[in-house]
């Protein structure tokens, strides 16, 4: 390609660009590690988004109504770290440049959201960008139509490349996209036609731009190195009622040695090829050096957006203070003052009616208190509304022709809806949660571990959570499934007993602010266990003693969800023989652990023999609570699953796999050596 050609159309232009391209080579360079390619390939795009169109402010980098940009191809972090340097964001210094990849850097390896404020999502695993980004086009949807256009009116921006195309992910966030006419959503893919394998026609031959037009978007495609075709490219998308792709013919490591080749996706370090790359940009400088005039030319495009922000300053005031509190409150993930009353007189109510409710179906009961109250709770399920119990009777449905609608119809996109879920946690003034069976977990699964790795309070409701669903059989049955949500960090997964620490359980997954939550959810029918009412939330506390032993204490039985009630039905039938047992229900294993020892010792004392039960395998943290915590103070055994389960109605099953108060019993006697 004519570097000179390009240079001399446009030298303002190229010089900001280049100043994108020689940060990404000098920092690969020094950390002998990262991504070059990208980042040099798109360096000319990113340059017109934000010197031209990009509405932001690079002093308030968190202001509501920013336009989003997110680096779906996060391998190329230095395209946005350069960018944020460049324009003067805070967090993103010269010296955090030149530690790029470095320990105890913001200029990790991928962009992390919670290390750098400018970076919207985090990206790596190709496709989960562009998918978090349907959900922050659906959040800004749902808020322009709440608190209308003056408050809310902004894009959501995204580069995205081969590999996030073809990852699977992808279709489902584009048909979703395009289903949902999100006309704020504009896409850029980097058409570079290489993979870290070779071009990109060893392994796909899809047509994207037919691929997208299938799907409902508006596409547009032009040379990705061209400044006023880029420009022209994303007025037009900007006034289109589609959302928009614009395909970016581009040439990966551009002007680099191993451009248009492999090798120019990783990292490009030899010196000498990288004084020859600079050559060829007119780039003179040494190392990590920045000319004065790009430097002060990029930072006038980042504080272009200051006069935007504070005209929206003056527009956010004129609306009601009512509104601009909630807008302020669910902003900050304040849940509203109210929740916490009426989940207090909703734990009430079903403690003296003491109904025998699928926890799935009291999910519904407690959404129909809390939605109405919380209107930020976006709700949906992929395809499975009817058995996940996840819609309430005030909310309508999302659709072109009703952005009020709360609730998402998502198909059956699990992936999907959790990484746009995701997207508009991120985006902020959403609380979503959305549901599947617990079984599908397993196609949700990368957007849960990134919820938890982004610190995003995401609620994922996992009903038919145990052999309990029945004759749909083993496919469908999870057993696997608890002790991996148990297994991620910084997620706490609930399994109540029963309609109140269902309650409790959603009380606790709105007022989380950097946790995401999983509720996992019964089919079947279980009572009302918690039958004397307490307003303090007791599922708060992890594990607590539901029922005492009545003599001297000599088994403790420790249940979560559906067990819980049989574990009460064996401590009768062990009391009757004389053998004191106490049972303790424990919704969340990762919450009691988080409490004091001297609680935890309270609850679990050392000496009784120890009988855990859940429909569900034995690992994923088990062994802590059984063993006790140094691994000796209890001797123990575990009555649950060992093996998939099989398809029949779900008593016969329970009796086949041994889940019973009998076996339960039979446990302890044989613990007890009698």
């Amino acid at each position: 390609m004519d570097l000179t050609a390009l240079r001399n159309a446009n030298p303002e232009h190229w010089n900001k660009a280049a100043a994108i391209r020689t940060l990404t080579l000098d920092a690969v360079a020094a950390a002998n590690s990262g991504h070059s390619g990208m980042p040099m390939g798109m360096a000319d795009v990113a340059t017109v988004l934000f010197e031209k169109h990009l509405k932001f402010d690079a002093s308030a980098p968190n202001w509501p109504d920013r336009d989003r940009f997110i680096l779906s191809a996060g391998h190329g972090s230095m395209l946005v770290y350069s960018l944020l340097y460049l324009t003067g964001h805070a967090d993103v210094t010269l010296d955090e440049i030149k530690n790029f990849r470095q320990l105890g850097a913001k200029t990790a390896g991928h962009p992390e959201n919670f290390l750098v404020n400018g970076i919207e999502t985090t990206t790596g695993p190709l496709g989960q960008g562009i998918s978090n980004a349907v959900g922050f086009a659906m959040a800004e949807e749902i808020q322009r139509a709440h608190y209308g256009k003056k408050v809310v009116d902004h894009y959501t921006y995204v580069i995205a490349g081969d590999g996030c195309l073809m990852e699977g992910v992808s279709q489902e966030a584009i048909t979703l996209a395009g289903r949902h006419e999100l006309s704020k959503l504009i896409v850029f893919w980097d058409n570079n036609n290489i993979t870290i394998d070779g071009t990109v026609d060893i392994a796909d031959r899809t047509d994207q731009v037919r691929r997208f037009k299938a799907s409902g978007w508006n596409v547009i495609e032009i040379d990705g190195h061209d400044p006023i075709a880029i420009d022209a490219a994303i007025v037009q998308a900007k006034s289109s009622s589609k959302p928009s792709m614009i395909a970016c013919e581009s040439h990966i490591a551009l002007g680099h040695a191993a451009q248009d080749t492999s090798k120019g996706h990783g990292a490009l370090t030899d010196q000498d090829q990288l004084k020859t790359a600079k050559d060829g940009y007119g780039w003179p400088h040494d190392a990590f050096v920045i000319p004065a005039d790009v430097k002060s030319a990029w930072e006038a495009i980042g504080a272009r957006g200051a006069a935007e922000r504070a005209e929206w300053e003056v527009r956010f005031a004129q609306i009601s203070e009512r509104k601009q509190a909630e807008f302020n409150r669910a902003y900050a993930f304040d849940a509203p003052k109210k929740l916490a009353g009426a989940i207090r007189s909703f734990k009430k109510q079903m403690s003296e009616d003491q109904p025998k409710l699928a926890t799935r179906a009291s999910s519904e009961k407690v959404l129909n208190v809390v939605n109405p109250i919380m209107t930020e709770t976006v709700g949906g399920s992929a395809d499975l509304t009817g058995s996940n119990n996840t819609k309430s009777a005030d909310m309508g449905v999302f659709l072109p022709e009703n952005r009020k609608g709360r609730y998402i119809h998502y198909g059956i996109r699990e992936h999907g809806m959790a990484a746009a879920m995701n997207g508009m946690a991120l985006h902020g003034g959403i609380r979503p949660y959305g549901g599947t069976f617990m079984a599908f977990t397993d196609y949700a699964r990368p957007s849960m571990r990134l919820a938890a790795l982004m610190k995003v309070p995401t609620v994922f409701v996992m009903t038919h959570d145990s052999i309990g669903l029945g004759e749909d059989g083993p496919t469908h049955q999870p057993v696997e499934h608890l002790a991996i949500s148990r297994a991620t960090p910084n997620t706490y997964v609930f399994r109540p007993a029963d309609v109140v620490e269902t309650a409790e359980a959603w009380e606790l997954a709105l007022t989380f602010k950097d946790s995401p939550s999983v509720l996992s959810l019964t089919r079947q029918g279980v009572p009302t266990v918690r039958k004397e009412h307490k307003a303090k939330n007791l599922t708060a506390q992890g594990a607590y003693v539901l029922a005492d032993a009545e003599g001297k204490r000599q088994a403790i039985l420790i249940a979560t969800g559906s067990e819980v009630s049989l574990a009460m039905e064996a401590k009768a039938m062990l009391e009757a023989e004389g053998i004191g047992t106490r049972v303790v229900s424990m919704p969340s294993m990762e919450l009691f652990a988080l409490q004091d020892e001297a609680y935890r010792k309270r609850v679990l004392p050392g000496g009784p023999v120890r009988v855990g039960i859940e429909a569900a395998v034995r690992a994923g943290g088990w062994d802590r609570w059984l063993l006790g915590e140094r691994g000796r103070e209890a001797k123990a055994g575990f009555i649950g699953m060992s093996s998939f389960g099989a398809s029949a109605p779900a008593g016969e099953l329970y009796k086949h796999f041994g889940i019973t108060a009998e076996a339960t019993v039979a446990k302890v006697k044989e613990l007890l050596g009698q």
